[in-house]
């Protein structure tokens, strides 16, 4: 077996035991390894015959309603889809403060989501692989809150967003230079619930 391999299975257990404590963090001078969680990430069961109301970017709906935990079981590459309406935004070394970039592709996603109401997101906080597990878990709900909170300033309701902390075990790239490493800092958007047609 190899060690990449052991250790993200030792990662996908650890995030599994995670979810179910339901961590949380609350104290930002302090990091905490945490996963945030909204209520309506629980209940994604649908009874049968009932249909999702359609969203206006049919990509978001194909490929970006699964977590990176999900891909990772599935044993695909959490990537976002190249014509979704809520792309990633990436973070330099050690920081979750957001950049120019970042920003303005936060105002795009927040007038798709202002649009599309019926949609609730989990934006997920990933790193690259230096530092420690236990720092890079604390680091992502950091950047993901940032998301969040730019996103409620431009009028997205923060009943509809949850934050979630993969820290460095879900990388899309692996490789070991900045290149790489620059892809894995990221903040992924992934749609939870619309509401059913009627």
């Amino acid at each position: 077996m190899s060690n990449n391999f052991k250790r993200i299975t030792c990662g996908s257990m650890f995030l599994a035991s995670l979810a179910m404590v339901g961590c949380s963090t609350t104290n930002e001078s302090k990091p905490n390894p945490a996963t945030t969680t909204n209520p309506a990430a629980n209940s994604q069961s649908k009874s049968a015959g009932q249909k999702l109301q359609a969203v206006a970017d049919s990509s978001l709906r194909a490929g970006q309603d699964k977590s990176s935990l999900d891909a990772l079981r599935r044993g695909d590459t959490a990537t976002t889809p190249a014509g979704s309406a809520l792309k990633e935004i990436y973070f330099e070394f050690d920081s979750y403060d957001l950049s120019t970039d970042a920003r303005t592709t936060l105002k795009t996603a927040a007038d798709w989501l202002k649009k599309n109401s019926s949609v609730s997101v989990d934006i997920e906080g990933h790193c690259d692989e230096r530092g420690t597990n236990e720092y890079n878990l604390a680091l992502g709900p950091k950047r993901a809150k940032a998301a969040k909170d730019c996103l409620t300033s431009l009028g997205v309701s923060a009943t509809r967003l949850s934050t979630t902390s993969y820290g460095e075990e879900i990388p899309v790239c692996r490789e070991h230079n900045e290149d790489c490493w620059a892809k894995n800092r990221r903040d992924r958007f992934v749609t939870l619930t619309a509401k059913p047609n009627v």
